[in-house]
Formats: C-alpha cells, structure tokens, sequence
C-alpha cells in the first residue's frame, strides 16, 4: 500500500485519525485541508463552545487526554490543543497541505455504465478497484490557482457542522434584502473570532434564528456581553432536548445508554429472531426510562413552555439532543435571553416578524444558527452528475453508506465522519482503523447488492427510531452493536471486557479498543 496514492480530504477530527492509522501502515497520504490550521470545527469555535461529551468518552483510544485537563467538559481551546498534540505526536502534520481546497472530483478510467453495472464494489471488491479507475482532484490553493491530483483512493472526512449553511429560504421580499441590519450565519460569526464577535454584538439588539448547540452558544454570549439592557431574542421554531448534564434522578444515563444491555431493549439492524424477540420484551423497560429521565430535564423546560413535541428517545436516537450552556435557564429567568417561539419567521426592515405578534422584533443583528446541509456538503465534493445522484440519497432516504463508510455505487472513495454519535471522535477512531485495514488487503466488502441490503435495514432502523430526523446517519443508541461489526470485518474480538456481567453492563468507551489490533487475524498482512 505505500507506493498508493491516498488522497484525504479534511484534517478535522475524522481526517487526522485517518492519516495517522495509514502512516502505521505505511502509506503516505496527502491531507488537504481548507483552512489554514487543523482541527475542523474545532478550529474556529466561539469562545463558550465546550465538548456536549464527557472527556473519557471523547479522545481517541491511543491518546489519552494530559493529565493538566481535568474539566469533564474541556473548552474548544482544549479540544483544539488535544487535537495539535495528537497530530504532532504521530507525525500528521507533514502530510497535511493547509489552504488547500479541493473544488471538484472527477472519476477516469471506467465508464459510468459500467461502474453502474458492476456486482463487486470497485468491480472487484477490493480498495483499490483493478487499477483501471483512479479519482482526478480539482484542488485550488489560497491563490485560487487550481490544480489536478490524481488519487487511487480518496476519503472524504468533510464532517456534518461546517462548510455548506443550512440558510432559511423566504419569499421576495420578506428576507434578508428588506432588512435594514446585518445577517449572517453561525459560521460567519464562529469566524470572525472572539473578540470581533463579541464587538460585533456589543451594544446590539440580537436575534438568534434556532434552538440548538451554535444558537445557544451565540445567544450565551450576547447575554455575557450585554446582560439585561439589550436581551438577546432567540427565535424557536423546533423545541429540543436541551439537558443540564447526563444524570437523571443521581442516575448517570450513560449506564443505561452505553452498554450492551440498553442496547438488548433496541431493535437492531439484521439482529435475528432471538434478538428481535428479547428487544420487545424489553421494550416496556426502556419506556420506563426514557419516561423517567422525561420528567427530570422537563422540569425547567415546563416553566418556559420548552417541553418538545418528540420524545427524549427520539431525539437520542437521531443524536439531536443538547447540552445547555452554563446558567442558560437562569438567563432566561432573569430576561438577559428571550424565547420567541414560532414556526415561521420573516424579516421586515426593522427586525423579525414572528407568529403571532403585530410588530417586529426589533433587532440590530440577525443570525442563523440554524445548522448545515453535511449531506450536500458531500454531493458538491463530485462533478459527474452520475455520482451527484448516487452520492447522498433522496430525501426519502438516508445517506446510503455501507458500515456508514462507503458508498455501494461510488468505488475507493470513503466517508469517515459523517455518521453522528455521542462522541464523534470516539467513533471516527475505530472507523480510521477499520479502513485502514481495508486499504491494506486485510478484508474485502461484499457485493454491492449484499452492501445495498444492509444499508436499507440501518435505514429500516433509523426511521423506526428517529422519526423524522432519520436522515442524521445516527448510531447513538447502537453505538456498540456497530463498533461489533466493524470489529468481525477486521478479525478482531468485538466483545473487550473481562466477564459476562462486565460485558453487559459496563460503559463501553474509546479506551475499550486501544489495542483492537493486537489479537486481530489481519495483523498477519
């Protein structure tokens, strides 16, 4: 594998996992990467953005966080150092060209017809196809000079949280060219940096369009830059999960999420009879909980009308729930945030129109935190229209990656990192190594029409559980029962703990898989 030409896109969290499991097999991958510093989202976070996981539970299984970081909850400067050390330690940064953008990718060698009609993924079922076809990149510098790279593989580890913005789409002239303030995006501002942020909102009347992780952070910071005298007005058109922490009545939730047996209460994809039979009889079980934890965290949300319309286990299963910003609801008890809860919005000249209400909310700045388009990210990365069409899905469907990785049409290119769980990074890890394993011979897929089958019984899962946000590719609540997968495709014993009772109940977390490799049948190749 070390004469290949491996290409990855990104060195984010996914990206720099990626590249340091295929130095250690050798291959010397070219990572680029848009910006001009690593770390994906982590690079450009707004000042009160801390990890929603606890510490444990995000770091990658071969890199222990410093013992100088003691916060459960580290802060985006923290997870951004974690970040650079790991790099440093395992020697990425010498592969990573920053402020290199990739524009464009184009597929030579083999016709789209006959890619179409092959019954083996890359017509083969091995990473690296037959050797006929290899990807042309179209990559432009910071001088927007653009030049082509050849690549036998490409993995695209562009995450879900950046790069295109989900923007509201109004009619003519009810949106942003009738209002007489600024708009902009929660990117922009998370760009701007701290201190010209805060500068910008100092003294402004502020609107925050969501309700979710970017909005509230932006909505915590206004409060913290203009307390009372100008409140921060945040615009709700879907209510959210939005929990202090993970423990429900003293209980850690993690022990009834993050194991085998919570997973025992679930259906799972291709589970079996005996499986199938047990998840129903528990069924009343897990009820109980999620009922029992609904009780808790809605007791700040009642007093605000906040109580979501889905269940707290819906929006676990999407991975769409929250960790609220520190004192959230006692900014809203003492006004320094305000709740507008609406449907639909539109601007006027003087700020937001909102159900319900005959005047504006007045406001000097209006900013979006309503979330990103992670799945049109991937579809613009490709200029075919053939590959446009296969890459992501139709809106009736999820996003068809077999093990959330490779796409069944789409040969030696893989996505790592867009499939969303409890700790993105914990989940990235494992899934840098399985590929890796993958690039090297270790193991072959199956065909794409046993590839196809499987990702529509993980769809069949995600729209049993999730609802209507069966599209966010979420293995929150089956987090183990994946990594098991992934584990038999490279030869590795799935089952890490010492003991029956100990396999059932205990946490299952990145350290669980620090030396996957070490009794693994692949380790031979």
């Amino acid at each position: 594998m070390e004469k290949k030409r491996v290409v990855i896109v990104g060195a984010g969290v996914s990206g720099l996992t990626v590249c340091k499991h295929l130095l250690e097999l050798g291959c010397q991958p070219t990572v680029f990467e848009a910006d001009t510093m690593l770390g994906g989202v982590w690079a450009r976070a707004m000042a009160s953005t801390k990890l929603q996981t606890p510490r444990s539970m995000y770091q990658y299984s071969d890199f222990p966080w410093p013992e100088s970081v003691t916060e459960e909850f580290p802060s985006h400067r923290q997870v951004a150092a974690y970040l650079d050390a790991y790099a440093r330690h395992f020697g990425v940064l010498s592969c990573v060209r920053f402020g290199h953008r990739v524009v464009g990718m184009e597929y030579h060698g083999v016709g789209e017809q006959a890619m179409a009609e092959w019954e083996e993924w890359a017509g083969n079922g091995q990473a690296f196809g037959s050797g006929a076809g290899e990807w042309q990149l179209s990559v432009a510098d910071a001088d927007g000079h653009v030049e082509t790279h050849k690549a036998d593989f490409v993995v695209l580890c562009i995450g879900m949280f950046s790069g295109v913005p989900d923007i509201p789409t109004f009619p003519a002239g009810k949106g942003p060219e009738v209002f007489d303030g600024q708009v902009i995006h929660s990117m922009d501002y998370a760009k701007m940096g701290t201190s010209k942020a805060k500068e910008m909102i100092r003294g402004k009347r502020v609107t925050v369009v969501g309700y979710m992780k970017s909005a509230l952070d932006i909505a915590t910071e206004c409060a913290e830059v203009n307390g009372t005298a100008h409140p921060c007005t945040m615009v709700v058109r879907t209510k959210h999960w939005i929990v202090p922490d993970y423990s429900v009545w003293g209980i850690n939730g993690k022990n009834f999420t993050l194991n085998r047996f919570s997973e025992l209460l679930i259906h799972k994809p291709g589970e079996g009879l005996l499986l199938s039979i047990l998840a129903t009889l528990l069924a009343p079980l897990r009820w109980a909980f999620y009922k029992l934890a609904e009780s808790y965290y809605s007791i700040p949300m009642k007093k605000h009308g906040m109580v979501p319309d889905h269940s707290l286990f819906h929006a676990l299963a999407a991975a769409f729930i929250c960790v609220s910003p520190k004192d959230h609801y006692k900014r809203l008890e003492e006004g320094s945030i305000m709740l507008k809860k609406s449907k639909t919005f539109s601007l006027c000249k003087e700020g937001v129109l909102v159900d319900g209400e005959p005047s504006p909310v007045k406001s000097d700045v209006v900013i979006f935190g309503t979330g990103f388009k992670g799945d049109e990210k991937i579809k613009d990365m490709f200029t075919s229209e053939y590959f446009r069409n296969v890459a992501i899905g139709s809106e009736s469907t999820t996003v068809p990656l077999y093990r959330e990785c490779i796409n069944p049409k789409i040969p030696q290119l893989a996505v790592i990192g867009y499939s969303d769980t409890h700790s993105n990074i914990y989940a990235s890890d494992i899934r840098a190594k399985w590929l890796a394993r993958f690039l090297d011979g270790s193991f072959r897929l199956p065909n794409v029409a046993a590839m196809q089958k499987d990702v529509l019984e993980w769809e069949k899962y995600m729209k049993r559980y999730c609802g209507r946000y069966f599209r966010r590719s979420s293995i929150m609540i089956l987090n183990t029962w994946y990594n098991d997968q992934l584990c038999r495709d490279m030869g590795c014993n799935p089952w890490r703990k010492k003991g029956f009772f100990s396999e059932l109940f205990e946490v299952y977390g990145p350290g669980d898989y620090a030396n996957l490799l070490s009794n693994s049948k692949s380790k031979e190749h």
